[in-house]
């Protein structure tokens, strides 16, 4: 691979981590029931780690499993379902929300205006359920593929949506999807935000950070 290849060193990365399971593969695998699960399900997982998303997600799912179940329990109850994810109770007046507007439709909107005007609902999350319950070319830049992206020298932008562009602009759409579940799996495994394993990464010959690192010491 060479260092103008991204996609060839997405690929390689890709083969690097799925030996190595992480989180976010079992994950995705959980929630692809239907799109309304999805959604849910990545907006449970901001600022939450995998495994504690999943059994969240299951936990209310099992009591309801669609928008109007959801929208006829008490917001207390939500919360202590999907408990304890980062910031709950918020999420759970989100959810709330969500499925009192989504009861009486067949299904979730279907594009980036649509669901951004959901209560919660930003640009990652968007993004991501796009990718996952439409299968519509789109890039979710949360910490990981923020991070990788910079360490990479894919991407010198300051903020997620600078990056996303970056990534666009870089990569084919055909790649898109491809590339949160990629990185985030990856930063989950080995290119951890502190303390990354070097040492086990076979791309560290495209790795901005790595080279950076051997200069100093």
């Amino acid at each position: 691979m060479k260092n103008d290849n991204p996609i060839g060193v997405l690929d390689e990365i890709s083969r690097l981590i799925k030996p190595l399971r992480p989180p976010v593969l079992a994950f995705e695998s959980s929630i692809r029931k239907t799109p309304f699960r999805i959604l849910i399900s990545v907006l449970l997982s901001s600022r939450t780690k995998d495994p504690v998303t999943k059994k969240a997600s299951e936990n209310l799912f099992s009591i309801a499993p669609t928008a109007g179940e959801i929208a006829k329990l008490e917001e207390k109850k939500i919360a202590e379902l999907i408990f304890p994810v980062g910031f709950y109770r918020q999420k759970a007046k989100h959810i709330k929300k969500i499925a009192e507007e989504l009861a009486n439709r067949e299904d979730i909107p279907g594009t980036f205006a649509g669901l951004t005007a959901l209560p919660g609902v930003g640009r990652k999350t968007a993004n991501l359920v796009l990718a996952l319950a439409f299968n519509i070319p789109s890039i979710a830049v949360d910490t990981h593929v923020f991070r990788i992206s910079k360490r990479l020298g894919w991407a010198s932008g300051n903020r997620p949506e600078e990056v996303e562009e970056e990534l666009k602009a870089l990569f084919p759409e055909e790649s898109w999807i491809k590339i949160n579940r990629t990185l985030v799996g990856f930063g989950q495994s080995v290119c951890r935000p502190r303390q990354p394993l070097c040492s086990r990464c076979s791309i560290t010959t495209h790795c901005l950070f790595f080279k950076e690192s051997r200069r100093r010491y």
